[in-house]
């Protein structure tokens, strides 16, 4: 009897592991995004993504993104003004499966958001930076097209005056 039950529980353990390795565990993709910042016009933007998937429901992610980038030139001042909107992510994903490939998933995450701006009139330039930590979450729609590649559309709130739509495709490996 023993042999038996020793024999039965090899076979789950044997075909579960089994299941786990069909899996695929990490992942990479690229995004376009609009991003509205308080007190802005809403700016375009892009990333990239990398992430390892714990279990079908949970994944780990890292990411960088392009929130916003101006560039604005003035004739009659013969001024010149640049600014640029970076964030860099760690989130955590749960993932909850529907039908026909369809999926919805919440992020929370840390994320990492740097300004950098430039002015130039004439000879005069003046360069500035900041940065500051906060808090990341987001909520969104996957698809699976195929077991490789996975569509989504997300709404994230990188900081509380700023609100970003990506829409993105990753790459299953």
């Amino acid at each position: 009897m023993f042999k038996k039950i020793a024999a039965a529980a090899a076979l789950v353990v044997a075909s579960s592991s089994a299941f786990a390795q069909q899996m695929p565990q990490w992942y990479a993709g690229v995004d376009a995004s609009s991003t509205k910042i308080e007190g802005a016009d809403r700016e375009g933007g892009g990333g990239v993504f990398i992430g390892y998937n714990l279990s079908p429901n949970f994944a780990i992610e890292a990411g960088w993104h392009r929130l916003a980038e101006a560039d604005l030139y003035y004739w009659d001042l013969d001024a010149r003004a640049k600014a640029k909107f970076d964030q860099t992510d760690v989130s955590l994903i749960g993932t909850l499966p529907l039908s026909n490939g369809f999926g919805v998933y919440g992020r929370l995450g840390y994320n990492h958001l740097k300004i950098k701006a430039s002015a130039s009139a004439g000879n005069v330039r003046v360069s500035q930076s900041d940065s500051e930590d906060k808090v990341l979450y987001g909520a969104g729609l996957s698809y699976t097209f195929n077991p490789q590649i996975v569509g989504r559309l997300e709404v994230q709130k990188p900081h509380s005056d700023i609100t970003k739509v990506a829409v993105g495709v990753g790459f299953n490996f």
